[in-house]
């Protein structure tokens, strides 16, 4: 391996034409990062022979010239011209992908040109003596203690089926299961920049729920009325059931002091992506959890071994998470996010098991209710070998309830606070997998914030603690459900929220002006029969004609139309138009009772709220 190291200002590139009959697949044509060691670098034929050894070498050889550096951006830039003795393409290129792998593993911000392209580019080299630097990587020999390291933080990836069997990801048969085999190879690449706009940014746009707001650093949102109104009714759903589970609701501030103690250190080993601020001449950090908060809050807190588990729990709205700009896609990946997340401190690891399964069943559940099925997720398990070995048993418990095959990553050794971790991802329509629920197994930060709880002996004990988010981030589920409606649509089928999630829930159209009291009176119906149970009904009273209102209301994806004419009015009942099979029985007449029970009974045990919106569409403003 040949490397030309440049400190530099910037690099910018742009892509022009082939240099290879099979380039690497892009839609990125050119890139730019400021503040980044820039490495040129060459795959030559003997990194072939070794190519686990070149990787730890090159990665260990970025990683020190970096530090050294003080530099969290790196932009890895294939260059052919540094060698004569090239690898083969396809070899080179997959020795690139996992160096940018591992080096996003040592929390680095990673860029890489896209490899077997002519490209143009300008440097900006910042002239200091390290900042040209050249490296003649060899692999093999004996592993250097630095190595010794490295190979730690190197993970394996398996497959784990509900019989036990453990494959590695290149010999598992994936047929029948296509959404596991593009998650297990993007989880392996750790490509996490976005090559186009995900279908979910259309929609949510084209349906008034959110937008990119460019008076605000990317990542950060506006919610339109009904994008606020399907955001809350999830927030609300999850603290529901994380109530019911026992959770203690709580609130905790959104900045930290950068030198605490207790949390300094715990920055030291996140320390990408922060959110600084200062004020009164002290340094803080923004959230990227709820960890810091309720961590400190449990440990000033009194805690016998009577109340574990103890569970507290706290929406974050918001968590802050600096995002590289190349990654920032919609809906899906943002730097101000709303996370619920609920923490239980457990006395041992045989109550911190029994507490990981409770919450696994609720995470399944509170998914399945906000309208992602065992269907639309693949699993992760993470954990160390050690672990794998002693608790097999459990973890297979785990897949057989999912029910079908999940990925496994296992390291030689624990190199997190944790020791066993689950998340649910869901695959979109552009192959990119996003984590939505998760739970942890905590060892380190109950004794590193002097967490303590009375034992039955009467001694002071630090406790596990489980890390929870039952849906993951409120915005990831809205851009799942959106995604996965973009899926159906490519299939020729009619997208829709879950009609609990839906800001209008039945549309009455009158014929004309003449009919809008008598789909007034309908609504003041549903009104005074919603005490307990609300029915959003809203009425179209344009002066359009029928046909126009009616793919008016299909656009909006509304659940239910009804068309009050003359007929209508006179018998008070009505053919709906329903959008899905599931909801009612087409070709049908219903009487406004049996319209409101039917409705009404898709909303039992959700949370209640009224039509956000007025309650004619005339009197509604255009927010896109």
């Amino acid at each position: 391996m040949k490397l030309l190291l440049i400190h530099s200002d910037y690099i910018e590139y742009e892509v022009k034409e082939k240099a290879i009959k099979n380039p690497e697949e892009t839609d990125v044509k050119s890139g730019r990062f400021e503040e980044a060691l820039t490495v040129f670098t060459a795959v030559e034929k003997i990194d072939e022979k070794s190519p686990k050894k070149a990787i730890q070498q090159t990665v260990s050889e970025i990683d020190k010239t970096a530090r050294q550096l003080n530099v969290k951006n790196i932009m890895l830039y294939p260059y052919a011209h540094l060698s004569s003795n090239l690898a083969s393409p396809k070899r080179a290129q997959d020795i690139l992908i996992k160096i940018e792998h591992e080096l996003r593993n040592k929390q680095f911000s990673v860029k890489r040109s896209p490899f077997g392209w002519y490209k143009a580019f300008k440097i900006s080299c910042k002239g200091h003596p390290l900042s040209e630097l050249s490296r003649e990587i060899i692999p093999g020999g004996e592993e250097t203690e630095s190595l010794k390291q490295e190979r730690k933080l190197s993970s394996e990836w398996y497959i784990l089926t509900e019989d036990g069997t453990l494959k590695e990801v290149g010999d598992f048969n994936f047929k029948g299961h296509d959404n596991l085999k593009t998650f297990a190879f993007y989880e392996k690449e750790k490509s996490r920049a976005v090559k186009g706009e995900p279908p979910h940014v259309s929609l949510m746009q084209k349906l008034e729920i959110a937008d990119y707001e460019p008076a605000s650093d990317g990542g950060n949102m506006r919610f339109y009325p009904k994008g606020r109104f399907i955001k809350k009714l999830i927030e609300d759903y999850v603290t529901q059931r994380v109530v019911a589970y026992g959770g203690l609701e709580v609130e905790t501030p959104i900045m930290y002091d950068m030198d605490h103690p207790t949390l300094s250190e715990y920055l030291q080993r996140f320390p990408a992506r922060q959110y600084q601020i200062e004020s009164d001449k002290r340094n803080f950090f923004l959230r990227f959890a709820a960890c810091f908060g309720q961590f400190l809050m449990a440990h000033d807190a009194t805690i016998s071994y009577k109340d574990l588990p103890l569970k507290i729990y706290e929406l974050t709205r918001y968590s802050f998470r600096r995002e590289q700009s190349g990654e920032l896609a919609g809906l899906r990946r943002l730097r101000a996010f709303t996370m619920p997340d609920v923490h239980a401190f457990t006395s041992d690891l045989p109550m911190a098991m029994d507490e990981f399964n409770v919450r696994y069943d609720m995470s399944r559940d509170v998914l399945k209710h906000l309208g992602i099925d065992t269907d639309d997720i693949e699993m992760a398990l993470r954990t160390t070998k050690e672990f794998y070995k002693n608790n097999k048993e459990f973890m297979v418990a785990l897949v057989k309830k999912l029910g079908k095959p999940v990925l496994l990553e296992m390291w030689d050794e624990r190199i997190f606070y944790f020791i066993l971790k689950y998340e649910f991802n869901f695959v979109d329509a552009s192959e990119k997998a996003s984590a939505l629920s998760t739970d942890q197994i905590d060892i380190e930060n109950g004794e590193r914030y002097d967490i303590t709880f009375t034992d039955k002996d009467g001694k002071p004990k630090h406790p596990l603690i489980l890390h929870c988010s039952p849906s993951g981030a409120i915005e990831r589920v809205i851009y799942a459900l959106l995604e996965k409606e973009a899926m159906k649509m490519n299939k020729g089928q009619k997208p829709m929220l879950p009609l609990w999630l839906s800001p209008t829930q039945v549309r009455f159209i009158s014929v004309s002006s003449e009919f809008v009291p008598t789909c007034e009176t309908f609504v003041e119906a549903f009104t005074k029969k919603s005490s307990y149970i609300h029915v959003r009904a809203d009425i179209d009273d344009r002066e359009e004609s029928v046909s126009k209102k009616i793919r008016d209301a299909e656009k909006e994806w509304i659940p239910i139309i009804v068309v009050v004419g003359e007929k209508e009015s006179k018998s008070k009942t009505f053919t709906p138009r329903f959008r899905d099979a599931a909801l009612g029985k087409e070709n049908r007449s219903y009487a406004l009772d049996e319209l409101y029970s039917l409705v009404s009974s898709h909303n039992a045990g959700y949370p209640q709220k009224p039509l956000p919106l007025p309650l004619h569409v005339s009197k509604r403003p255009k927010f896109k």
